[in-house]
């Protein structure tokens, strides 16, 4: 984020998350003059789930029901995108029919996701009415997708070389009727927004994006066609059977908040139109191309014949993956999908990297908020990308070691620090009995302390003939699990105290007793009257000297931040 030049007036603000679609995934830290929009700093959150490693160490087969968690208001073209990859690297080829209801599915779920998009969208601006109507059109959608998939949100429908299974009986007729039903409610949703005059005040002229801003910013879907761009990769790339159809790309040339939401609209009446043509003109014909499954597999050449003859569960086909590269991409709701995929004989991906849409067009947000209104951040955002589960995955790694240094660094910090008082206790206790010692472990004998730790745990365990080993086993654990425990009070950061200090105190000194009790525990169960008398010892001077203290270091603490 730009650190703004120094004024007294400037307030910082931190927004978000502003609802429940983006659920702790991003926050804006917004600088204010007032009401007026000096910076913006989107900050990603923490929702790691490692999408692109896991499809690294899976089969495609086995990433196929991961990948709908992508994007789960489009999770049709986190299927196709994932299929798409090994199709075009194998080329493998997809029956026609297959080919027809992947359009149909596919443009149902870019209608299922505009509609998520328009309802929060009014509602972050005032208008909260169509926000309920927008579930009246989205559940019939999933009501589809449940009768064709079984599952109505993470389907698991697309497979390399087409789909899991054909169409049920009665649902083309369904899917007609259901065109039919949603060009009556998009009509709805033009008399009761697009000519509101409180709509067009908040979003005519509001964020605007020049063309050569779009292209240099890497913007795509409606994002990119409302700045006068007709970019579109159904009729770019001709993927699938979209230039068999009549349809046309909508665009816009103005480029603010408006024209990204008139090119929405246009879309969905436009896929209703694609739906229709392919329902009416679908194909007979195998639903998925069977004489892959026999290609390109690792195969046991002693076992298949067994496998196949003998035992009813049929193993999935597992895909060899050819040594090569390739870029793969479809248009989903939000602008450009891709996946840049890496193979290398084997049926692994050697690397398999996601280009999510709504991250990509983030980066403008800043550029957009500024000299506008804070009213304003949330039309144009909510413009920008209207889900933001995507972006979950691009700080893995690096919010977590973020989250884990303030704890790693004191105990790493006390770990050094008493290995070196052991170190330097045994080179004193030698020098004192006049004797070269002790035996060395790394430079200087600084991992002795080391070694004799890992020899007291690795060692045969010594347990009392006549003893109860219950308890002589039980009684350092007890020990050292009161010291263990004291760590709730240690304060690791600022935000990061595991336990309220003033509380904390009193838990420690009740905590502590623990550890002479667990000394009397192994004594005792010695059955040797010499043990128990060291372990009464021992207790003692945990009691005499350790509590006391540390009474006095907390009573010492508790004043300095009185």
């Amino acid at each position: 984020m730009n650190v703004p030049a120094t004024r007294e007036d400037l307030m910082i603000v931190n927004m978000g998350p502003h609802h429940p679609s983006m659920h702790g995934v991003l926050r804006l830290i917004v600088t204010l003059d007032g009401e007026d929009v000096i910076d913006c700093g989107p900050i990603l959150g923490y929702l790691h789930r490692g999408m692109e490693k896991i499809a690294e160490n899976r089969t495609i087969i086995q990433y196929l029901p991961y990948v709908t968690r992508w994007d789960y208001l489009a999770t049709m073209f986190t299927e196709a995108i994932t299929v798409n990859a090994p199709e075009q690297l194998g080329n493998i080829q997809v029956p026609k029919r297959a080919s027809y209801i992947r359009v149909i599915m596919l443009e149902l779920s870019r209608i299922a996701s505009h509609l998520l998009w328009l309802g929060p969208f009014m509602a972050d601006i005032g208008a909260q009415t169509p926000f309920f109507y927008i579930f009246r059109e989205r559940e019939l959608v999933y009501d589809l997708f449940e009768a064709a998939t079984g599952m109505r949100m993470m389907h698991n429908y697309f497979r390399i070389g087409g789909v899991a299974a054909d169409l049920p009986y009665g649902w083309i007729d369904k899917c007609l009727d259901f065109c039919d039903y949603f060009l009556t409610g998009v009509s709805e949703y033009q008399k009761l927004i697009t000519r509101n005059p409180i709509f067009l005040e908040r979003v005519e002229g509001v964020g605007i994006i020049g063309v050569e801003e779009a292209i240099n910013w890497g913007l795509s879907g409606p994002m990119l066609r409302a700045s006068g761009i007709q970019w579109d990769l159904r009729k770019v790339d001709r993927y699938e059977c979209y230039d068999e159809f009549d349809w046309e790309v909508q665009w816009q040339k103005e480029g603010d908040s408006l024209s990204r939401y008139l090119v929405r609209i246009g879309e969905m009446v436009e896929s209703i139109k694609i739906i229709q043509q392919a329902l009416e003109g679908i194909p007979g014909g195998p639903y998925e191309n069977l004489e892959i499954r026999c290609f390109d597999r690792v195969r046991n050449p002693e076992l298949n014949d067994f496998d196949y003859r003998f035992i009813s569960k049929k193993p999935s086909p597992t895909f060899e993956l050819s040594k090569q590269e390739l870029y793969v991409r479809v248009e989903a709701p939000k602008g450009e999908l891709g996946v840049f995929l890496i193979g290398d004989q084997n049926v692994f991906p050697w690397r398999w990297k996601i280009r999510p849409p709504g991250f990509i067009n983030l980066q403008i947000l800043p550029q957009l908020v500024k000299r506008m209104k804070l009213a304003d951040i949330m039309t144009i955002l909510v413009q920008d990308i209207n889900s933001f589960s995507r972006l979950e995955y691009l700080k893995e790694v690096y919010g977590m070691i973020w989250v884990l240094v303030p704890i790693f660094t004191p105990v790493l910090g006390i770990t050094i620090g008493v290995l070196a008082i052991v170190w330097l206790e045994r080179e004193i206790s030698a020098g004192i009995q006049q004797r070269i010692g002790p035996e060395y472990a790394g430079p200087l004998g600084i991992l002795q302390a080391l070694a004799d730790g890992t020899k007291l745990l690795f060692k045969e365990n010594l347990l009392p003939s006549r003893g109860d080993t219950r308890l002589f086993s039980i009684g350092p654990s007890i020990a050292v699990i009161s010291i263990l425990l004291s760590y709730l009070i240690i304060p690791f950061g600022s935000n990061l105290v595991l336990s309220d200090l003033n509380i904390g105190v009193f838990l420690w000194i009740a905590i502590s007793s623990i550890a002479p009790i667990g000394l009397l525990m192994s004594g005792y169960g010695s059955n040797n009257k010499y043990s128990f008398l060291g372990g009464l010892r021992a207790a003692a001077q945990s009691i005499s000297y350790e509590i006391p203290l540390t009474l006095c270091v907390l009573s010492i603490s508790l004043r300095a931040i009185r």
